[in-house]
């Protein structure tokens, strides 16, 4: 019976955010696994003691970076982790997006600017600023070039606390048709969704923002599937992906660009997918069993 461990965060005296965590739980120790959730901060686990640690939702870890990166490490020593390390660590710094630019993906234009390095804004156009590493639209906004003293200001207060920022075009489009996450488990597609624009005018970077609002079903078009199968193709590794999330709007032209590529704790949004559950617990499992049975 092998051992599996959903990694997540401790939601302290609140609830917890991940609404499919006690669903796939109980579906994996239904399939025969023993399978738990224990918080990745916790220092009291014995990761050893797992066959398998799923990266599942450890949605404060973008704020605690180095320690998050550590506890890869420690983990991965130890026991098996999905995804693979070399991808977690090539996947949470978002200028992973110009290794896809570069091997034709085509995403939205990108710039990077690091505390200490000039700091240019667009005058021209709508744009978004956001960190390179971030989760949940934390430290994200939407600003016109009307607005460039605000934005300054955010800028500002990313580099004071070390955030590298990203500044992108944005894409008009998501206005109309939304953005559209496209889920892959096991090495096929899973389901899609589509939400409506998480970042409205003048919302303060540093608000609470609802993540992902007017959440509904979707079936994806063929072009965005081409480009989900482009970007998930120019991964950086050989091995192979237990799930990915394919993020897509619409550019100028009304063709799908990637936005992300959530390759270490995507939420995979089964309460809106239930017969989903069934695939996700089976390939886990079958990850699981693997490691088990696999000669020391």
């Amino acid at each position: 019976m092998p051992r599996i461990a959903l990694a997540t965060y401790d939601p302290g005296a609140g609830p917890s955010k991940d609404r499919d965590l006690p669903v796939l739980v109980r579906a994996l120790n239904d399939a025969g696994a023993r399978a738990d959730a224990p918080f990745w901060d916790d220092p009291d686990v014995d990761w050893a003691g797992y066959d398998l640690v799923v990266i599942r939702s450890p949605w404060d870890y973008s704020w605690r970076a180095e320690e998050f990166a550590h506890w890869l490490e420690r983990v991965g020593r130890v026991t098996r982790v999905a995804n693979p390390l070399d991808v977690v660590r090539w996947n949470t710094d978002k200028r992973y997006l110009g290794d896809l630019a570069a091997a034709g993906v085509p995403t939205v234009p990108t710039r990077y600017m690091a505390p200490g390095e000039p700091v240019a804004l667009p005058s021209d156009h709508e744009y978004v600023i956001k960190p390179t590493s971030g989760a949940g639209a934390r430290f994200a906004a939407r600003y016109t070039p009307a607005e460039h003293d605000t934005a300054l200001r955010q800028l500002a207060r990313m580099h004071a606390e070390g955030f590298t920022a990203m500044v992108q075009p944005y894409l008009t489009g998501i206005d109309v048709t939304g953005e559209r996450a496209l889920q892959f488990f096991g090495g096929r597609l899973l389901h899609a969704s589509r939400k409506a624009a998480v970042l409205t005018p003048g919302t303060p970077y540093d608000a609470d923002k609802v993540a992902h609002p007017d959440l509904t079903p979707w079936q994806p078009t063929d072009a965005e599937l081409a480009v989900a199968e482009k970007a998930l193709a120019a991964v950086p590794t050989r091995a192979p992906l237990l799930y990915a999330r394919v993020d897509l709007a619409d550019g100028p032209d009304g063709a799908p660009r990637l936005m992300e590529l959530e390759l270490v704790e995507p939420n995979l949004f089964l309460f809106l997918h239930p017969d989903s559950v069934p695939h996700v617990a089976t390939a886990i499992l079958a990850e699981a069993e693997a490691e088990a049975e696999a000669p020391a």
